[in-house]
């Protein structure tokens, strides 16, 4: 038998495959655009307009992502999509012992209202969305953004875009958490509850599936886990007091993209489906885009290889035909190179025109759900509804997302699902090309982008001036502020809000807050 004639007869999530559909396999559904939106959210899919084209793109100093962002506006993307280095997503300053050698280099570093400043300088915020892959200190960069924005004269209202704010899938799945699930969720309400208020154009969180994926789980789960987190996200907000059809509007999620193309779009469909269900029967929630799960959906960067880092050109572009063909309402293709470094300007281009080619020349966006009624589609979105549903029955009877990530199910879920894959690819049954198959190559080395050594110097030097030329006085005076709002029930971000505009730093107020709420520790005791 030759490597051609090898075909793997289930998913890449393990579910089985017929050797053909037929017409008793599919489901008749209600048109794009009707409950319960298995088909997509709107009637005319991409007629009205094509999806967001956000790249994702941060890295080493404000004045270099505000390079790299004007450079993707003028290359055609249409939104906006930031990346944080590692001690600002862990609520550290530049500074700090605890970010050495870290500063600038999977992100941009952002310590104050200065530097948010400089990321946006020459950026028409009330003109382009802008998506930030934050977390734990959502609220502040959020707040730092809405602060540089006024300072141009553009009114809150005006501001579009999303920060990610998903603490749960940290806990599960990528670890970038710093207080307790508890009063996480405390600030994730409370943000609902701020944006209501005065980012009402503003996604006030985006509940990832993606990295749950990345960890290595199936479609089932990352359908599941994602959408119990949304659930969890849900019952806290209206405990606390907010009308579900007051703040669901504004919840957004965020998927994986990854190889199998007919499952991938079925996965989509099916997260509509039971979220809308979901919605409706658990909430009670009533208006429509209550209803409508929107996402964002970035292409796979698990799925990259190092070896022949070419190919992954091939491989981003059938992932993200499929959220097209899924129905997504945000974009990311990764770059070929994202194996071995963060983007370059060429290989970010050319992810970006892998978009643009998909968009204008494919003929994918002409139609709502172009693969709707394809007997296999059909069926494989069954099987997943039901895949879904049954896990999230598990997860129920821990009750719900919190307990079942504080027990380590989600994780012992995801782990057995990992090693699994592993297995398999170690063994040769599912093939990766250019790994351990098809080895032979022509490729040359590419060329990556290299951080520079002396930004972590520069960056803590950007600090000394700021923490030099503020009032320490006034610092310490809303630091005090946060502390006291911390330990009480009131709204957090407007202490938070005014602490940053005196210009105290993301790292500050982070340590004030750990000062009552504590850090998180999971268990085992790491």
């Amino acid at each position: 038998m030759s490597d051609l004639d090898e075909v793997v007869a289930e998913t890449e999530s393990g579910l089985p495959l017929l050797p053909v559909y037929t017409a008793a396999d599919a489901t008749a559904q209600p048109p794009p655009g009707e409950f319960p939106y298995t088909r997509g959210v709107r009637a005319d899919g991409y007629r009205g307009r094509l999806w967001t084209m956000r790249q994702y793109a941060g890295f080493g100093s404000a004045e270099q992502t505000n390079e790299r962002f004007r450079y993707l506006l003028s290359a055609g993307q249409t939104g906006l999509s930031c990346a944080f280095d590692l001690p600002t997503q862990m609520g550290y300053d530049s500074d700090d012992p605890m970010a050495r050698g870290e500063v600038g280099k999977v992100g941009v570093a952002i310590d104050s209202i200065d530097d948010m400043t400089t990321l946006m300088e020459g950026i028409p915020q009330d003109q382009v969305t802008t998506s930030m892959t934050i977390n734990a200190p959502a609220a502040l960069l959020l707040l730092l953004y809405e602060l540089a924005a006024e300072a141009k004269g553009i009114d809150p209202s005006l501001l579009g875009g999303t920060v990610q704010n998903d603490i749960l899938k940290e806990y599960a799945a990528r670890g970038t958490y710093i207080f307790p699930p508890r009063p996480s969720m405390r600030l994730i309400t409370d943000t609902f509850a701020y944006c209501a208020q005065r980012l009402p154009r503003w996604n006030t969180i985006s509940i990832s599936g993606y990295h749950i994926r990345e960890a290595g789980a199936t479609a089932p789960q990352e359908i599941a886990f994602t959408l119990c987190n949304g659930i969890a996200y849900v019952e806290a907000a209206v405990a606390a007091g907010l009308a579900v059809d007051d703040f669901a509007p504004r919840l957004s999620f965020f998927f994986n993209v990854s190889n199998d193309f007919f499952e991938e779009v079925a996965k989509f469909r099916a997260a509509r489906q039971i979220w809308a269900e979901v919605m409706r029967d658990q909430f009670g929630a009533r208006d429509p885009r209550s209803l409508s799960l929107r996402f964002h959906a970035q292409t796979s960067g698990a799925t990259l290889t190092a070896q022949q880092p070419l190919n992954n050109v091939v491989r981003v572009a059938m992932q993200a035909l499929a959220a097209v063909c899924g129905g997504t309402q945000s974009l990311h293709t990764n770059s070929y190179d994202e194996a071995l470094a963060l983007p370059s300007q060429r290989a970010a281009e050319i992810a970006l025109r892998t978009q643009q080619v998909i968009g204008f020349e494919s003929g994918a966006a002409a139609v709502a759900d172009p693969l709707g009624g394809s007997y296999l589609v059909e069926r494989v979105t069954a099987d997943l509804v039901d895949a879904s549903r049954a896990l999230m029955s598990h997860v129920a009877d821990r009750g719900g997302a919190v307990p079942a990530i504080e027990a380590g199910f989600y994780q012992q879920e995801i782990q057995e699902s990992a090693y699994r894959h592993q297995q398999m690819v170690e063994r040769g049954e599912r093939v990766i090309v250019g790994v351990n198959r098809f080895t032979e190559s022509s490729q040359h080395a590419v060329e990556i982008l290299r951080i520079d050594a002396d930004l972590e110097a520069a960056q803590v030097q950007r600090l000394a001036r700021l923490r030099a030329g503020r009032s320490t006085e006034t610092v310490t005076r809303c630091l005090e502020a946060v502390r006291r709002a911390a330990a009480g029930t009131e709204n957090l971000l407007p202490v938070m809000r005014e602490a940053l505009a005196a210009r105290a730093t993301v790292g500050e107020i982070c340590n004030a807050l750990r000062d009552i709420f504590g850090v998180h520790h999971p268990a085992g005791g790491i």
